[in-house]
């Protein structure tokens, strides 16, 4: 298997060093690797200049969408990857997804699993793992990490979002055809949601069970901010509702799912004590009933600073005794 490998990058002349080792380090070698800086203004022109290796293809800050796109227009190879500058592959990454399309003739794409990376140390749990009960339901095993989808499952994926970017692998030409990275989101947080549901609506979809990717976390990482990664997640539902009439028939779900981002978001920020964003999401969230909790959050985040602050600790114990504060990541960003 021939693979081009798309880095689009953005001032990360201090990350992105490691995930190009991790990417040269593969047994599988890549035909190419493509960095597109989106615009950098830090030391990473001169980074990429001092590496002969690779092919860099500088344009103006677009955002990472664009820049993807202008890297699968440049690819050569029949097979294309994606690996984000601040995020880290196994040594044998390729190899095994080599492996998987071998498996399954005519396989578009792939998405494989992945665990964080916090202060150099891979953690155990991959976000497979962290699927609702049924997300699972009709997945074909072909070995111990080899799997795949023989029908599209974008109505499982607006419910629950495990499909990263850097865990990607496709024909090059195949994902051409579908329009590459949906682009249309433009900068939303999690725009590349939307581009995960546009495959999630093709089959066979193959997985590769195995964590092989890490994802780094770091002060500048908007992927670790799960107030904002829920809201992002929302704001892209709404839009590929309004933009893809053939998901129509999912208006329901896709609105309940949007809901319950919100609400989550708004637990979250309550917990972090960020009163305005709890203000400003209560006001995204659609008149009528809502969670009680949901609505006592919202009126004590309106209260001035003395009464607000015991009631923060008494819902917050409330909530902790009874195991219903909590705020779950949708996505791996």
């Amino acid at each position: 298997m021939r693979v081009s490998v798309i880095i689009p990058t953005y001032n990360r002349a201090d990350l992105l060093p490691a995930t190009l080792a991790s990417i040269r380090a593969q047994t599988l070698a890549p035909a190419e690797i493509i960095v597109v800086d989106d615009g950098s203004t830090d030391a990473t022109p001169a980074l990429l200049a001092a590496s002969p290796d690779l092919r860099a293809i500088r344009v103006p800050n677009g955002g990472d969408l664009v820049a993807r796109n202008i890297g699968l227009a440049a690819a050569t190879a029949p097979y294309v990857a994606f690996c984000d500058s601040d995020d880290l592959w196994r040594p044998e990454f390729l190899a095994a997804m080599a492996r998987l399309f071998d498996a399954v003739p005519g396989l578009p794409a792939a998405y494989g699993d992945f665990v964080l990376v916090q202060d150099q140390r891979w953690t155990t749990a991959g976000k497979f793992a962290a699927a609702p009960p049924g997300f699972w339901d009709g997945l074909r095993r072909l070995g111990p990490d080899q799997a795949v989808f023989d029908r599209p499952i974008v109505d499982r994926l607006i419910a629950f979002q495990p499909l990263f970017v850097s865990c990607l692998l496709a024909r090059t030409d195949w994902l051409r055809g579908i329009g590459g990275w949906d682009a249309s989101v433009g900068r939303r947080l999690s725009g590349d949601f939307a581009t995960a549901l546009r495959l999630a609506q093709h089959a066979p979809l193959g997985f590769l069970m195995t964590p092989l990717v890490g994802i780094r976390k770091h002060a500048a990482n908007i992927s670790g901010n799960d107030v904002a990664t829920a809201l992002g997640e929302a704001e892209v539902l709404a839009h590929v509702l309004a933009t893809r009439p053939e998901l129509a028939p999912l208006a329901g779900r896709i609105g309940a799912s949007i809901r319950r981002r919100r609400e989550a978001a708004l637990a979250g920020a309550f917990v972090a004590r960020d009163f305005a964003a709890v203000t400003r999401i209560a006001a995204l969230l659609e008149p009528g009933p809502r969670r009680l909790s949901g609505r006592a959050k919202q009126l004590v985040a309106a209260l001035p600073p003395a009464p607000r602050a015991a009631l923060v600790r008494l819902l917050l114990a409330i909530g902790t005794a009874r195991g219903r504060v909590h705020f779950s990541l949708s996505s791996g960003t």
